[in-house]
C-alpha cells in the first residue's frame, strides 16, 4: 500500500470539536486520505474531542498504520454488535486491531458455523450503513462492574486494569488507562444508546465512517491465552481506508493461500504432520528429503569455507546444564517437562549453545585458536503452544543450522563483519536478496543479565557492524535475548511479506557463567565473547519459506526431480531412460514417465509437479538422436541434440541459478 501524504498540524480552539477545525482548515473527512482521529503530544483522540483551551493536533489519516488501526478497530464493535444482535447472550472477550485485520474473542452457545459467519457480515454491513453514531463516556470502575454484571469476560478485564497488556494480549484497548470509559453506539436519528462496549478507544465519528471490511475466519481461541481458561470463538476480519485496498488485500491473500506451504507440501509429497507423532512435528518425504539434503549439503560446505569446524551433541541432557546456561529459569515454560532418570532430571535440549560451550571448555584455549567457530545441524525441541504452531514456520522439532563463534574482545567486530557477509551472502545463493535488519536491544525487564556497560558495549558492536551493510537497520527495543543483544535479517518474500531468518547474537553472559578462559599473548586468562549465529533460523523454517517464495517451483539446483523424460509412445521409454541414465552420470535428478497416462496428461501431472526441464521424445527424435525440451513456462525448444541437452541441464544446475530456464527466442541458442 502507498504511504499516506503528509499532513500539517491544525489549531483547534477551545470549545470546538476536532471535526470542525479540520472542516474549516480544509483537511478531507472522507476518502482513503480522510481524517479518521487526531494526535494530540502523542495520544490519539476522537474527531469529537473537544479542548478546553486553543490546542495544536495532528490529522491522522486514514491510510497510515494509526488510522488503519482505527478504522480496524471500529469495525471490530461492530463485529460484536453484530453477534450479539443475532446470537442474544454471547458473551464478550477482547476486540483488538492487528496487522492487515481485527479480531473479536466471542463465548456464544455454540460454536459458528460458515453459514453464520455470513449473516454476521450481512448483519454488521446494516449497521455500517445505519450510520450508528460512536459516543466516548467516561465511567467509574464501580458503575462499569455494574453495567457490565452480565459480561464476566469483561469484568475480569477492569481487574486487571493497568497490566491488562501484559495479563491479555489485545487487552489494553479496552482498559489501558487509569480511567475506564464506555463507547455507545447511538441511533442517529434518535441518539437512543443501541448497543455499547467497554473500550479505550478511539473510534470512526460514526459506523458508516468504515470504508470497507470482510470477515475471514473463525478459529478457537482460549480466553486470555491459557489453555487453563475457557475456549472462545476467535472471528478475524480485514478492514480498510478503500474498497481498492481491501480488494488488494484480498488479492494478497488469495496468492498467499496459493502459495501456502502446508498446501504444496502436501500437493508436491514434500512433507507431512502425522497425528500418530504429535503437533509441530514434520516428516519429510522423499521429495523433501531431497530439498532438505541439497541445503544441509550446501550450508554445511558453506560453513567449512566460512573456516566453522562441525561438531554434534545429543538431543538431551541433564537439567543442570541449562540451569548454568541460564536457560531453564527463563524458558522451562517452552521447553518440554523433564524426564527424571537416574536420580536426576533430563531435558530435550531446546538449545545448542550450552554443549558448544562444553566442547570450548573440553581443554586449555590460546588466543591463536580464536576465533574458534564450532557448527552443527542441532535438533531442539521446544514447546510451543497449539495455537501458535504452524506448519513449518512454527514447530516443536526442529533443526538449527546453529553456530558459536569464541573470540577475543577485540576480536568481536571483524567476527560479527565476517557472519553477516556469511549470511546474507547464503540468503542471496537461495534467491532471497531483498531484506533489512532488526536490531534487538535490552529492555526494562528483568530477565535480561549483566551490567549496563556490557550491554552498551555490545550493542555498539552490533549496531557499527549492521550500519556498515547499508541495509535499513530497524529498532527492536526489548527483543534481545537475556545473555545479549542481537542482529536478525529479515527478508522479504516474493510476494513481499516478511520472514525473519537469520539472527546474530552477542553473548557476555554464557562465557561467565560456564567458567569459559582461553591463555592471551600475555599468559594472562581472559575470558571469550560468544557469537550465536544461524543462517537458516531452523532448516523446517527455511524449508517452508522457500515454497512459498518459489510457489513450489523450487530453482532446478533444488527441485526434487529436475528433469522428467516423457515418451509419446512407449517406443521410446527405452531411448529415454538412456538419456535418463547420461542424466544421473551428471548427478542430475531425472525419472521417466512409463506410465499408461496419454501424453498429455503426463505432461499436466509434470506442470502441477513443478519439474523444471521436461524432456520430451517422439520417433522422430529418437532417430535423430534428439529431445523436445518443454519448460515450466509453457515454451518449449524442438530438435536438441542428446548431448546439447544434457550439458544444457547440467550447466544450468551447476550454476545454482535461482531463475526459470525458459526456451531462447533463437533456436540455436543454448537452454
Amino acid at each position: 500500500m502507498p504511504a499516506a501524504p503528509a499532513v500539517a498540524t491544525v489549531k483547534v480552539p477551545g470549545g470546538t470539536t476536532a471535526t470542525q477545525a479540520l472542516k474549516d482548515a480544509g483537511v478531507p473527512l472522507k476518502g482513503a486520505d480522510a481524517a479518521v482521529v487526531v494526535r494530540v503530544g502523542g495520544e490519539l483522540k476522537d474527531l469529537a474531542w473537544t479542548p478546553d483551551v486553543d490546542t495544536e493536533v495532528e490529522p491522522v489519516p486514514a491510510s497510515s498504520p494509526d488510522g488503519r488501526a482505527v478504522i480496524r478497530h471500529s469495525t471490530a464493535h461492530v463485529l460484536a454488535q453484530a453477534v450479539q444482535d443475532l446470537f442474544p447472550g454471547t458473551r464478550l472477550g477482547i476486540g483488538p486491531p492487528v496487522e492487515n485485520g481485527f479480531y473479536y474473542d466471542v463465548d456464544p452457545e455454540k460454536p459458528f458455523t460458515p453459514e453464520d459467519l455470513q449473516a454476521i457480515e450481512k448483519r454488521m454491513q446494516a449497521i455500517v450503513r445505519e450510520g450508528q453514531f460512536f459516543a466516548r463516556r467516561e465511567i467509574s470502575d464501580d458503575d462499569a462492574r455494574a453495567e457490565l454484571a452480565h459480561e464476566p469476560y469483561k469484568l475480569e478485564l477492569i481487574g486487571l486494569k493497568g497490566g491488562a497488556g501484559d495479563a491479555a494480549e489485545g487487552a489494553d484497548v479496552e482498559v489501558g488507562g487509569a480511567q475506564l470509559t464506555m463507547y455507545d453506539n447511538l441511533d442517529p436519528r434518535s441518539g437512543e444508546r443501541v448497543w455499547t462496549d467497554l473500550c479505550r478507544g478511539p473510534h470512526l465519528p460514526r459506523t458508516s465512517s468504515i470504508p470497507a471490511f470482510a470477515l475471514t475466519r473463525v478459529a478457537a481461541a482460549y480466553w486470555r491465552g491459557s489453555e487453563r481458561n475457557p475456549q472462545l470463538q476467535r472471528v478475524y476480519g480485514t478492514a480498510w481506508e478503500s474498497k481498492d485496498a481491501l480488494k488488494a488485500h484480498q488479492d494478497h491473500l488469495a496468492e498467499a493461500e496459493r502459495r501456502d506451504h502446508r498446501r504444496l507440501g502436501t500437493e508436491l509429497d514434500l512433507f507431512s504432520f502425522p497425528d500418530e507423532i504429535g503437533s509441530g512435528l514434520a516428516v519429510f518425504h522423499p521429495k523433501g528429503g531431497v530439498v532438505k539434503r541439497e541445503m544441509e549439503d550446501y550450508v554445511r560446505r558453506r560453513h567449512i569455507e566460512e573456516g566453522f569446524s562441525y561438531v554434534g551433541s545429543p538431543h538431551i541432557s541433564k537439567g543442570g546444564l541449562f540451569e548454568t546456561s541460564g536457560h531453564l529459569p527463563y524458558y522451562e515454560d517452552t521447553m518440554f517437562p523433564a524426564m527424571d532418570l537416574e536420580n536426576s532430571k533430563y531435558y530435550l535440549k531446546a538449545m545448542n549453545c550450552p554443549m558448544h560451550n562444553l566442547i570450548f571448555r573440553s581443554r586449555g584455549r590460546s588466543y591463536r585458536e580464536l576465533p574458534l567457530r564450532l557448527f552443527e545441524f542441532g535438533s531442539v525441541y521446544r514447546y510451543e503452544k497449539s495455537g501458535v504452531v504452524h506448519g513449518l514456520t512454527r514447530v516443536r522439532g526442529l533443526t538449527q543450522d546453529d553456530s558459536h563463534s569464541y573470540t577475543t574482545p577485540e576480536g568481536a567486530p571483524g567476527e560479527i563483519r565476517h557472519l553477516l557477509a556469511f549470511v546474507l551472502g547464503l540468503l542471496k545463493d537461495f534467491g532471497l536478496d531483498d531484506y533489512y535488519l532488526e536490531l534487538s536491544t535490552r529492555g526494562e525487564s528483568e530477565k535480561f543479565i549483566g551490567s549496563d556497560e556490557e550491554w552498551e558495549v555490545a550493542t555498539a558492536v552490533l549496531r557499527e557492524a549492521a550500519e556498515e551493510t547499508g541495509l535499513e537497520l530497524v529498532p527492536d527495543p526489548g527483543g534481545a535475548a537475556f545473555y545479549g543483544p542481537k542482529i536478525s535479517v529479515q527478508a522479504r518474500d516474493a510476494i513481499g511479506r516478511t520472514w525473519q531468518m537469520s539472527t546474530i547474537q552477542y553473548d557476555f553472559n554464557q562465557p561467565a557463567r560456564f567458567g569459559l578462559e582461553y591463555s592471551a599473548a600475555d599468559g594472562t586468562r581472559q575470558q571469550p565473547v560468544m557469537i550465536h549465529s544461524a543462517k537458516f533460523g531452523s532448516i523446517e523454517r527455511f524449508f517452508g519459506v522457500l515454497t512459498e517464495h518459489y510457489a513450489g517451483a523450487f530453482p532446478a539446483w533444488l527441485a526434487p526431480v529436475q528433469v522428467l523424460g516423457i515418451p509419446i509412445t512407449d517406443e521410446q521409454v527405452p531411448y529415454l531412460e538412456g538419456v535418463a541414465r547420461q542424466l544421473r552420470a551428471r548427478g542430475i535428478r531425472v525419472e521417466v514417465d512409463d506410465s499408461d497416462d496419454r501424453m498429455q496428461k503426463k505432461i499436466r501431472t509434470a506442470s502441477k509437479q513443478k519439474v523444471p526441464f521436461v524432456l520430451i521424445a517422439g520417433a522422430t527424435d529418437a532417430e535423430a538422436g534428439a529431445v523436445s525440451f518443454r519448460y515450466r513456462d509453457g515454451s518449449q525448444r524442438n530438435g536438441v541434440p542428446v548431448a546439447d541437452a544434457v550439458e544444457a541441464v547440467a550447466a544450468w544446475v551447476a550454476d545454482r541459478r535461482n531463475n526459470d530456464p525458459t526456451a531462447p527466442a533463437e533456436q540455436g541458442s543454448t537452454a
